[in-house]
């Protein structure tokens, strides 16, 4: 499995799934939450809606992952996750880490080969960039890590399609190590 880092918009990845930074809703939001509602148009707004009425009617718990078609976008699934917000004491790394594991486990069962993340938890849910990288590529890591014990082949690449040079100079610092 291969890890690369992208700066620039994850609704133009050509990936066969997108990751999602949803709130518990589902039902839209700012960010990259709102980005890939816009782009894959109101198809995917009807079955975040359709998924609230049966389903999830509490709404994606935290650190959980459901996916939807992909509807405008180039990538034909849409994986939404919850990341925890700092902001309302939700503090717990392993949180943050279930967004990553949770969100592959349901690309693989979508035979998912390639799959792009954003920085799920940095920005308005407040966690650094830095520590959300870590946690990431170590789940990243130990999830393929598990899989490939397992004997089982699934993703093949994993982007983290990152909005800015700085979140890209944390990102990638971490994954190559500091200078």
């Amino acid at each position: 499995m291969r890890i690369e880092i992208v700066e620039g918009d994850i609704t133009g990845r050509p990936v066969d799934a997108v990751v999602n930074a949803a709130n518990s809703s589902l039902l839209g939001g700012g960010g990259v939450d709102g980005a890939i509602h816009r782009a894959a148009g109101p198809e995917l707004l009807a079955a975040c809606r359709e998924l609230r009425a049966t389903t999830l009617q509490d709404g994606l718990p935290v650190g959980a992952a459901v996916a939807t078609p992909g509807f405008g976008l180039p990538a034909r699934w849409v994986i939404h996750t919850v990341g925890p917000n700092r902001h309302a004491g939700q503090t717990n790394p392993a949180l943050l880490a279930s967004c990553f594991t949770e969100s592959l486990r349901v690309a693989e069962g979508l035979g998912v080969r390639s799959l792009a993340f954003p920085a799920v938890g940095a920005g308005v849910y407040g966690w650094d960039a830095r520590q959300v990288a870590q946690v990431a590529f170590d789940a990243v890591r130990s999830y393929v890590a598990r899989s490939e014990e397992g004997g089982e082949q699934g993703v093949e690449l994993v982007e983290f399609v990152l909005f800015g040079p700085e979140t890209v100079a944390d990102f990638r610092y971490v994954l190559e190590g500091a200078p």
